[in-house]
């Protein structure tokens, strides 16, 4: 008899756990409108600046610089100087793509990094 009761109780328990796991899966699922990694978050709402959209994805060196530079100077919500907010957001990108960003954008994101020096004039 004592047997029979531990597995009638087993299979009771096992039955909680998936239903409660179906549960949380719900939840987690449901909760999820945010975006999935901080750093698209960081990105799209810094106080750093407010940037255009698609700037990391332009195919200039020169207009990502530009539009950076441009972002930079008229954001009102920067706590620095706007080469080092520019420069920061940029290097930030690149940081966090880590390996998973291509070698070309990567070198084109470098490359970005030179043209905002000029444009600020800091060579």
């Amino acid at each position: 008899m004592a047997h029979v009761r531990k597995t009638t109780q087993s299979r009771k328990t096992a039955a909680r756990r998936t239903t409660s796991a179906k549960r949380g899966a719900v939840r987690k699922s449901a909760r999820r409108a945010a975006p999935k990694r901080w750093s698209q978050r960081v990105t799209k709402q810094s106080d750093a600046l407010d940037l255009k959209r698609g700037v990391f994805k332009l195919t200039s060196p020169k207009r990502i610089a530009t539009s950076l530079k441009r972002s930079a100077e008229h954001s009102s919500r920067r706590k620095a100087g706007a080469y080092r907010s520019a420069l920061s957001m940029l290097t930030f990108y690149i940081n966090r793509a880590g390996k998973t960003l291509p070698k070309t954008q990567r070198t084109r994101l470098e490359k970005a990094k030179l043209e905002l020096k000029r444009a600020f004039g800091r060579e």
